[in-house]
């Protein structure tokens, strides 16, 4: 079963979902979850991946972005999301790429369109770092959290653009 939570942050309240093997879910309290918590008994291996989650959110939020990166992540997706979300997750801290930049990572140079389409539907804001994705114009685009988070997370994290 999963454990979840919500935390306070300087962009509102977030729940956080974790099961066993790492952090399921995380959204802004008013954005829905694209799948509702299990109910059930927690695990204590669950309670502890969440403890883990929210302790590196508090030190990502505290100014160490870094703090995200070890989290263990086991987001539910098709095999091309799960590829687009292990290469956001490589784009550090105070960097951009655009969606063609993800899908030539990834293999699929003519597939920008389904990198966005794979970003809609990250069900782990921040973790996994889709606020990093902007158009090739440089320009900001699309955040399922809303254009005001996704500025202020890459102004946070660092990221030099010109907005």
């Amino acid at each position: 079963m999963t454990a979840s939570t919500t935390i306070e942050t300087p962009l509102g309240r977030y729940r956080l979902v974790a099961g066993e093997r790492g952090l399921t879910r995380v959204r802004p309290e008013e954005v829905p979850l694209h799948r509702p918590a299990e109910a059930g008994d927690v695990t204590p291996a669950a309670r502890r991946v969440l403890e883990r989650a929210c302790t590196a959110f508090e030190h990502y939020f505290a100014g160490r972005c870094a703090s995200l990166d070890p989290l263990d992540l086991d987001p539910e997706g098709t095999a091309f999301q799960r590829a687009v979300w292990r290469a956001l997750r490589e784009i550090p801290a105070g960097s951009t790429a655009c969606y063609g930049e993800i899908a030539r990572r990834i293999g699929r140079p003519g597939a920008a369109r389904a990198v966005g389409a794979a970003n809609h539907h990250n069900p782990i804001a921040i973790a996994i770092p889709c606020h990093r994705v902007i158009g090739r114009d440089g320009s900001l685009t699309g955040y399922a959290g809303g254009l005001r988070r996704k500025q202020w997370l890459l102004g946070h994290e660092g990221a030099l653009l010109d907005l």
